[in-house]
C-alpha cells in the first residue's frame, strides 16, 4: 500500500463545497443563542485491579508495592456548553468545556500508579490528587454543510477516537472538520498537535501509544468517511500519519438484516494496516490486523461470534487511553493485538425491556487468544523472558460481565447504574487480574 497522507483540511473543504452550494437554500441558522446546549454530567466512578501474578505498578520508591490490588473511587462534574451558529453564510460558533475530577478514597499504595489503572493523577511522591481540573473550548465556523473547529476536541473515528473509560475524558487540541452535504455519507479530517490523557489538566501533552509509549511527534492527521450504503449496511475508510511513527489505514463495514421482525443477523469486518513511517520514533513495522464478526438477535438476545487476526511482527499500537481501535476483540482489558496472535470471542447480549423492564441489560463475552510470537519485533515492542529470549507460543483469555439500569421516567430520569467485571489470566507475556468497575452516571440538560 502507498504511504500517502490523509485527506487534508482543504481537499475536504472544497469536496464539500459543490454540494454545500446546492443545499444553501435548505440551511435556516437557528442563531447563537437559540441553538445553545449546556449539560452536566456528574460521575461516580469506582475501579478495582487485582493483579494476582504480581505487584501493581508503582513509580516511587516512596510508594509501597507488598501487593498487587490497586483501588480507586472518585467524582466527576463534567460540564459541556455547545453554542448555536450566528445568522447568515458563514456562521460562528464557540464550544467550551469545565471538569472536576475528586479524590473520595484510594488508601495508601492503592491508586495504581502511573499505570493504564489512569483514574487520578499521581504525583511523583506516588500518592493520588485530592483534585483536578480539564478546562478547554473550540471555536467553531459554519459554512452551509461543513463544520470546522479550532482548539480542544473530540474526534470519533477509527484512527483518532477520543477515549472516555476513566474518570474524565481524554481530548486533543488541533483542527478538524466534518461534511454532512452528501446524503448518508459523514467526511471528517483533522490535524491534531496535542492530547490530553484522562489523568491530565495540561491540554497540551506530548503523544503517547499505549503500547509504543511516548513519542516526539508533532502532530496527527487523520481524514476519511462512513457511508450507509442502505438501511442495513455502512462502511467506513480512513487513515491516519502519526508523524515520524507510522501511517495507518482502515477499512471496515457493519450490517444488520432482518429476516423477520423478531430475526436478524449482524455481522462486520474491521481491518488495518500499520506502517512505520518518516524518523520511525517506534522502530520499523509493517503490520496488519483484522476481525471479523457474525451474529445473530432473536427479539430481546443477541449472540455474536468474532475472529481476529494480527499479521504483523509487532503490537498493533494506537493512542494511550483512546478509543481508536475498532477491532470486535479489543475489549475491557485486553486487544488481542499481539504479533501474530490469533483470537476468538463469543458475545451474549440481552435487552430485558422485552420481558417488562425497561432500561435493564446484560453483556456477558469471554476471548480467547493464541500464538503470541514475539521472534521478529522490533525493539519497541520486544517481550523477552527471563533468560532474554524472545516470548513465543504466548496464550491469554478475558470473560467480562457487566449489568446496567437507565432509569426511565421522573425525578431521576436517566441516571445510569453499571457494574463491569473482567477476569483474565495469561502466560508471561500478559498479566493475570481481576477487575470490578461500578459507574453511576447523571446527566442534566441545563439549556
Amino acid at each position: 500500500m502507498t504511504r500517502t497522507a490523509p485527506l487534508s483540511l482543504a481537499a475536504c473543504l472544497a469536496l464539500s463545497g459543490v454540494s454545500a452550494l446546492a443545499n444553501a437554500a435548505e440551511q435556516t441558522p437557528e442563531g447563537f443563542v437559540e441553538g445553545s446546549t449546556l449539560n452536566v454530567l456528574n460521575r461516580n466512578f469506582y475501579f478495582n485491579r487485582d493483579n494476582r501474578d504480581g505487584p501493581a505498578p508503582v513509580h516511587s520508591s516512596t510508594q509501597s508495592a507488598s501487593n498487587g490490588y490497586s483501588e480507586a473511587w472518585a467524582h466527576a462534574v463534567i460540564a459541556r456548553f455547545e453554542s448555536g451558529f450566528t445568522q447568515g453564510t458563514v456562521g460562528f460558533g464557540l464550544d467550551a468545556f469545565a471538569m472536576l475530577g475528586v479524590k473520595l478514597d484510594t488508601g495508601g499504595g492503592r491508586n495504581g500508579g502511573r499505570s493504564s489503572f489512569d483514574v487520578l493523577p499521581v504525583g511523583h511522591d506516588g500518592q493520588a490528587r485530592d483534585e483536578y481540573t480539564k478546562l478547554g473550548g473550540a471555536a467553531k465556523v459554519r459554512l452551509f454543510d461543513t463544520v470546522l473547529k479550532l482548539g480542544d476536541v473530540f474526534p470519533a473515528n477509527p484512527v483518532v477516537a477520543a477515549g472516555d473509560s476513566r474518570l474524565l475524558p481524554e481530548s486533543f487540541r488541533g483542527v478538524t472538520v466534518e461534511n454532512t452535504s452528501l446524503q448518508d455519507l459523514t467526511l471528517q479530517a483533522g490535524r491534531l498537535h496535542a492530547m490530553s490523557q484522562p489523568v491530565s489538566s495540561d491540554m497540551r501533552e506530548n503523544f503517547v501509544t499505549f503500547y509504543g509509549g511516548p513519542v516526539d511527534s508533532p502532530w496527527i492527521a487523520y481524514g476519511g468517511g462512513d457511508y450507509n450504503l442502505n438501511e442495513h449496511i455502512s462502511v467506513s475508510l480512513f487513515s491516519s500519519r502519526l508523524k515520524d511513527v507510522w501511517n495507518q489505514y482502515y477499512a471496515g463495514t457493519s450490517a444488520v438484516w432482518p429476516l423477520s421482525g423478531d430475526l436478524a443477523l449482524i455481522g462486520g469486518l474491521n481491518y488495518y494496516k500499520a506502517v512505520d513511517e518518516g524518523q520511525q520514533r517506534l522502530g520499523a513495522f509493517d503490520n496488519d490486523i483484522w476481525s471479523a464478526k457474525v451474529g445473530v438477535r432473536f427479539g430481546a438476545h443477541t449472540v455474536a461470534l468474532s475472529h481476529q487476526r494480527n499479521n504483523g511482527d509487532d503490537d498493533f499500537d494506537y493512542l494511550r487511553q483512546s478509543d481508536s481501535i475498532f477491532l470486535d476483540n479489543s475489549i475491557q482489558y485486553s486487544d488481542f493485538n499481539s504479533p501474530k496472535e490469533r483470537s476468538w470471542m463469543l458475545r451474549y447480549d440481552l435487552d430485558m425491556a422485552t420481558y417488562g423492564v425497561p432500561g435493564l441489560s446484560f453483556m456477558t463475552r469471554y476471548g480467547k487468544g493464541s500464538d503470541a510470537d514475539y521472534t521478529n519485533a522490533n525493539a519497541f515492542y520486544m517481550r523477552r523472558d527471563a533468560d532474554g529470549n524472545p516470548l513465543t507460543d504466548q496464550k491469554r483469555w478475558e470473560r467480562d460481565i457487566e449489568v446496567k439500569y437507565v432509569v426511565q421516567s421522573g425525578a431521576a430520569k436517566d441516571l445510569s447504574l453499571r457494574v463491569r467485571q473482567a477476569t483474565t489470566r495469561a502466560t508471561a507475556f500478559e498479566s493475570d487480574l481481576d477487575e470490578v468497575r461500578l459507574i453511576v452516571e447523571y446527566p442534566l440538560s441545563v439549556l
